[in-house]
């Protein structure tokens, strides 16, 4: 961004240059239409293979950049047919009319190759009959390429295309006025690489069209001056093809639509215009001996490529900086003043080294918080102080004069005056801080008693949360304690239960003892009713034996001995039996 320290010029006088782009004739330039963004092309390479940065800059299809591409709107791939326009419209009423459908063959389309190579009269003719939608078709298909969509393929097929168009001496005045015009808008379209002459939105006359294509009007779409402009004669606009002096750059011999800009430096001599950054890129912005003091000082210069004059560059800031810092914003303000800085870094004047260093302190003021009013009003004060610094103050003093009282009165008048009014802006600016302080003091104020407010809340807020905690502790305490005695009480009951089942067991076998003992004692009195009943009948049979004689045992009883072993083994089996009840009991 800076400029060549290497470049001195000697500057010869020159009158004060008016603000960049400020001029009437360049009103023109203001349009509503907004720029593409800076890769329309897809890339830098197509950039650099659009524009034309040599010097010979033979057409400005060859200076093609981002900044003269426009805004289109976004257009569906594919155009649609008729067939499928048919089927719509027959859709919105319930009976349609009959229409006539012609169908669109292969041989009926045309390519952009065939528009840039082959005769007017024959493209023009077959375009009379063909169908609009195939038209819209290709100018999207060339819009796809200018806009780069297709990357590097597009770059060579909108290459391949400017050389069709280079390669062909039919392309005349007298031809192009029985062109087509969607095909003369795309002639316009390939030769300058603007996407404007395709916008739906945007038509011009074709003999317009015509006179911007054979290099006779300015391809700017918000210029449209006649070429050359205003009848200059100068070497460029003379020999360069396309080239306005009114709205282009010399240096790149391209257009954008940045106004009430430092980006933009008009010569004073000639008003040709040239970007800033192309200066300081070319060279065209260093040092030179300034004509106006008659010392020679040296200061930042410009010098013009078109008429190779000289112009002073601090004046210049001065002027633009009156002129248009009121409709600045922050934003451009901080833009604008970071692109001074960056021209006058290099500067060995003091006054270019003090402007340099106040733009830094303005800028970093501002990203600090600074407001744009104290910024201009500090940049004001600087131009002032300038302005009584300044050589041509002092040229043509001569200093053995003595001057008269009336006239050193008067010049102290001045200088008191002077003083006075920059105390009075310091007064003015000392105030406003004095008041932004008061603001922020009480600002600061009120975000105390804010704080001070939420802390008493959040103390609020705190003693409730605490009593609510001891509320659930004490419940949790409340409930331990009801765990503890359900737990007690369980843990008697479990005892009890225990208890109650050693008793139960206990009776349990008690029960079974008595009941043992009263069965054994019922067999007992069974057996020894049984052992009575034996006896007596044993007693009978042995009374009844001598009666009968001893004529062998009797009919109606059994043999004694074998009764009484029968006796025997009934009372064994009972005395056996009780033993052991008692040990199960036991």
């Amino acid at each position: 961004m800076g400029a060549s320290s290497g470049a001195n010029f000697d500057q010869k006088g020159s009158p004060k240059m008016l603000p960049p782009r400020q001029q009437p004739r360049s009103l023109g330039l203001q349009t509503s239409l907004s720029l593409a963004s800076s890769d329309a092309f897809g890339s830098h390479d197509m950039q650099e293979q659009l524009s034309n940065s040599d010097q010979a800059h033979d057409s400005p299809s060859d200076s093609t950049s981002s900044r003269e591409t426009w805004p289109v709107e976004t257009i569906r791939s594919g155009a649609v047919n008729v067939k499928s326009a048919f089927k719509e419209k027959e859709g919105e009423s319930e009976f349609p009319e009959p229409q006539v459908i012609r169908r669109v063959s292969i041989a009926d389309r045309l390519s952009l190759r065939e528009v840039a190579r082959e005769s007017v009269e024959v493209i023009a003719d077959r375009m009379t009959v063909m169908p609009s939608e195939l038209l819209e078709e290709l100018k999207a298909e060339l819009r796809a390429i200018l806009e780069g969509t297709g990357g590097p393929h597009s770059r060579e097929e909108f290459s391949r295309l400017q050389q069709f168009l280079q390669s062909r001496v039919d392309l005349t005045a007298k031809t192009l006025v029985r062109a087509h015009r969607v095909q003369l808008e795309i002639l316009v379209a390939i030769n300058t690489g603007i996407l404007a002459f395709l916008h739906p939105n945007v038509t011009l006359p074709q003999g317009r069209l015509v006179e911007i294509f054979l290099y006779k009007r300015c391809r700017n779409i918000a210029c449209q001056s006649p070429i050359p402009a205003d009848d200059c004669t100068c070497e460029i606009c003379t020999h360069r093809n396309g080239f306005c002096n009114l709205c282009m750059c010399v240096v790149c011999n391209t257009f954008d639509f940045e106004v009430n800009t430092y980006r933009w430096i008009g010569c004073d001599f000639c008003a040709h215009w040239t970007h800033a950054d192309c200066a300081m890129r070319t060279g065209q912005i260093g040092m030179g001996a300034s004509a106006k003091s008659g010392n020679g000082h040296g200061e930042m210069l410009f010098r013009c490529l078109a008429c190779n004059r000289t112009s002073e560059l601090l004046g210049w800031v001065k002027d633009v900086f009156q002129h248009c810092a009121p409709g600045w914003d922050r934003e451009a303000l901080l833009r604008e003043l970071e692109f001074v800085s960056g021209i006058f870094h290099l500067s060995e004047d003091p006054r270019g080294r003090k402007l340099y260093r106040k733009c830094v302190e303005v800028v970093e003021k501002m990203k600090s918080g600074a407001s744009e009013s104290t910024a201009c009003r500090m940049l004001l004060l600087l131009f002032q102080e300038l302005e009584i610094e300044s050589p041509k103050s002092h040229e043509n003093e001569d200093p053995s004069r003595s001057i008269s009282p009336k006239e050193a009165c008067n010049r102290i008048a001045d200088v008191v005056q002077e003083a006075v009014k920059k105390m009075e802006m310091v007064a003015e600016e000392k105030l406003l801080l004095l008041k932004r302080a008061r603001l922020a003091v009480e600002a600061c104020d009120r975000e105390l008693e804010d704080k001070a407010r939420e802390v008493a809340e959040l103390k609020m807020d705190r003693q409730r949360k605490k009593q609510q905690v001891d509320e659930l502790e004490s419940i949790v305490r409340l409930k331990q304690a009801e765990a503890d005695m359900f737990q007690l009480k369980a843990t008697e009951a479990r005892q009890e239960a225990e208890r109650l089942r050693s008793i139960a067991l206990a009776k349990s076998e008690m029960a079974e003892q008595d009941y043992a003992t009263m069965y054994l004692k019922r067999r007992l009195d069974e057996a020894e009713a049984e052992k009575q009943y034996l006896f007596e009948k044993i007693k009978l049979q042995e009374s009844q034996r001598p009666a009968h004689g001893s004529g062998g045992p009797s009919v109606g009883g059994g043999d004694p001995a074998q009764m009484l072993n029968k006796i025997q083994d009934l009372l064994k089996n009972v005395y056996n039996v009780s033993p052991k009840t008692d040990a199960k009991t036991k």
